[in-house]
């Protein structure tokens, strides 16, 4: 099985330093910051790097869900908005929430929604992370016409 890889390299302290993550693929490579984690600083950051492997994960699963129920979808579009928040006891991801488009000729809307939840529970990114909230809004653009 493979094992994927990353790294991350920060120097100084936490509020006057920065660093850059690297994807072991060589596919990204960014810099991050106090202010591009806590503010809207430019850069990347940990929370951002999750919602993107948590939107392509979920639309892997959800693709795969619908064409096993004999849905082939033309289209998947997912959106993973991380809420990194200060709480009581320090920073933390508080929430995720999931926003997925698709373009599924032949589905009813009941069926569309019912696999876009299973993607949800069982993609295993959302395994990974099954300790924090995560909602979703499945939207179908196209499907079983009237």
């Amino acid at each position: 099985m493979p094992v994927r890889t990353a790294e991350a390299v920060w120097q100084k302290s936490l509020q006057d330093g920065s660093g850059t993550m690297r994807l072991g693929s060589g596919a990204f490579q960014g810099s991050y910051s106090f202010k591009s984690r806590m503010e809207d600083g430019p850069g990347t950051n940990p929370e951002e790097l999750i919602g993107a492997a948590h939107a392509g994960c979920f639309s892997m699963a959800f693709a795969n869900g619908l064409s096993q129920a004999g849905h082939k979808p033309q289209e998947i579009r997912t959106k993973a908005a991380v809420h990194f928040d200060k709480g009581d006891s320090g920073w933390g991801i508080s929430r995720i929430d999931l926003a997925t488009e698709g373009n599924v000729p032949g589905v009813d809307e009941a069926t569309f929604k019912r696999l876009a939840e299973e993607a949800k529970k069982n993609c295993p990114v959302s395994k990974a992370l099954a300790a924090t909230p995560i909602t979703l809004q499945a939207t179908l653009k196209s499907g079983v016409t009237a």
